[in-house]
């Protein structure tokens, strides 16, 4: 396999998308935050002291997908036209999940782009919340979904 992202050197290089065709392009990522029980009912419920901590984590995660190519080195800066943050609270678990989805038409995917906005969705929760509780934890960030393009569509056996 290939390394884009390298010349025949083994320099970092952008890789060049003109030659791609343009297509409709989509992705979905997810990321788990655990806390504890009185934690997460201080986010659910809206009484949390510094806010609506699911309305902050949403919008901090779709303006980091918007930000992807100024985090990620040698990301593309996209045109998305769409980008949205969910939350799914499992209480038996103690967690919330949070499931990201970025689309476009462009020439290259937005994979990069839903797992950052679900990523800086995560650390907002945790940051808005690391004065009740320190201990959360921020894990299973993945890619669930990406269709468009080249490679064709994949779905993650987890999702």
């Amino acid at each position: 396999m290939e390394l884009t992202h390298l010349n025949q050197r083994g320099e970092a290089r952008m890789v060049d998308v003109s030659g791609k065709e343009q297509t409709a392009r989509m992705a979905r990522a997810q990321a788990v935050v655990s806390m504890a029980p009185e934690t997460l009912a201080l986010v659910v419920s809206g009484e949390h002291k510094k806010g609506d901590v699911l309305a902050c984590a949403r919008i901090a995660g779709i303006m980091a997908a918007k930000k992807t190519s100024d985090l990620i080195p040698l990301c593309h800066p996209l045109m998305l036209s769409k980008v949205e943050v969910e939350f799914e609270v499992d209480e038996a678990n103690s967690q919330l999940r949070i499931e990201s989805s970025c689309r476009l038409s462009g020439q290259t995917g937005v994979e990069m782009e839903a797992l950052t906005a679900a990523s800086v969705a995560a650390l907002t929760i945790y940051d808005m919340c690391k004065a009740v509780q320190k201990d959360i934890r921020i894990g299973e960030i993945c890619l669930l979904e990406k269709a468009g393009g080249k490679s064709g569509h994949f779905r993650s056996k987890d999702d």
